[in-house]
């Protein structure tokens, strides 16, 4: 007899520690090669960092907006008409926002070298948290190639 998966039986359980699903989602990004405890152990040591930096607001408070700043509202899309290319500008689906912020910020931290990753990965949540960073970068990037964009919107399909 086979079991038969809903949508509920697949939801994500939330972080042990904060009881969080976006804490959780974002531990299953930063994981590498299946290492899921070495991935919390990387988000919680740089939670804990972050807390002993910001006394006014809690790390997860910080972990949340810092995400929400990074969420871009609108993207360009390639789009082919009559054989030519042209970026077309639309709006972003939440899940998407949520999945290129995480990717931003991993990338971001991922990229700065010299110290270990729950540092970088501080340094960069606080950085996006205070909207300034890399991560924040390539979302005003993605912004502006949109805005330059706009004269093609009505190409949206």
């Amino acid at each position: 007899m086979s079991k038969k998966f809903t949508a509920s039986s697949q939801q994500l359980k939330p972080d042990p520690k904060y009881h969080s699903r976006l804490a959780s989602k974002f531990i299953n990004c930063l994981m590498l090669d299946g290492k899921k405890s070495t991935a919390q152990k990387v988000f919680y040591d740089a939670l804990d960092i972050i807390g002993k930096k910001v006394e006014d607001a809690g790390a997860l408070e910080v972990f949340e907006k810092a995400v929400n700043n990074v969420k871009p509202m609108i993207e360009v899309r390639s789009k082919r008409v009559g054989g030519a290319s042209y970026q077309v500008p639309m709006q972003v689906s939440s899940k998407r926002q949520q999945s290129l912020a995480f990717r931003w910020i991993l990338a971001s931290a991922r990229g700065k070298k010299g110290k270990p990753m729950c540092e970088r990965l501080a340094s960069e949540l606080m950085d996006a948290y205070k909207e300034q960073g890399t991560a924040m970068t390539t979302r005003e990037n993605v912004h502006r190639m949109a805005e330059a964009n706009k004269a093609f919107a009505h190409f949206a399909w």
